[in-house]
This record gives C-alpha cells, structure tokens and sequence, in this order.
C-alpha cells in the first residue's frame, strides 16, 4: 500500500538551494509513495520563488498534487497541538503545528529536516526518502 506523505516547507527549500528540483525528486518515489500538500506549505514555500516563471511552476506543480484543507477540525487540532505541547514546555511554531495537524487529519507522515516534529503525539516523521 502506497503511504500518503506531507513534505514540509524545508524540503522544497533545501531542494531549491542544492539546484535540486524538488518535484522531480518526489516523482522518483511515488511508487512507494503519494505526495501530498497544504496551504501552509504552499505559502511557505511559493513566497522565497523571487523569479516569477520559478514561483508560477512550483504554484503549478502545487495544484495537481492532493492538497490537504484546512478546515476548521484541523485548526482545532492545531491549537489542541500547541497548548498541550506548550504545557509540556515544548513550544512550536505555529506553521509548523499547523502542518503538523493537516498530516495528522489526512493520516499522513510529514517529510522534514525539522527535529522538533517528532515531538508531535501520533505524527509519523520521515527524515529523507530513501
């Protein structure tokens, strides 16, 4: 069974700054995987596009891959995320518990480079691809 992953805003950013293009990079596994996204995501990452015809692309590329909402339910997640977690004295950026609760409605694993996920309850972290 082909797993649904959320890649984080970091890892089309550390894609882009290593020449990489990071859909091209997801492309190689979808045989393992499924890709998808979230608003957060597509802000975080399509704001650093300087170039117009780069952030057009990666806008593009954004719109056909499976996109996550965020309704209501996962902005109460969200909040849910951040007061337990800040009780515990862990405290996250809102962004990323954001992302973190889409990945979580969507019973998805979050792609990142980011350590502090894996202080998320439930959330299932993957570090690189292969």
């Amino acid at each position: 069974m082909v797993e649904l992953v959320l890649p984080d805003s970091n890892f089309y950013i550390n894609c882009a700054r290593a020449g990489i293009d990071p859909f091209v990079e997801l492309a190689a596994w979808t045989d393992r995987w499924d890709f998808a996204t979230c608003g957060m995501v597509v802000i975080e990452v399509c704001r650093g596009r300087r170039d117009p015809a780069r952030h057009q692309r990666f806008r593009e590329r954004f719109a056909i891959m499976p996109y996550i909402a965020t309704g209501s339910s996962v902005w109460e997640r969200a909040e849910e995320l951040a007061w337990s977690l800040d009780r515990r004295g862990v405290v996250l950026p809102a962004t990323d518990l954001l992302i973190a609760a889409c990945a979580l409605h969507a019973n998805a694993a979050v792609l990142t480079a980011d350590a502090h996920f894996s202080a998320i309850p439930g959330l299932r972290v993957l570090d690189r691809l292969g």
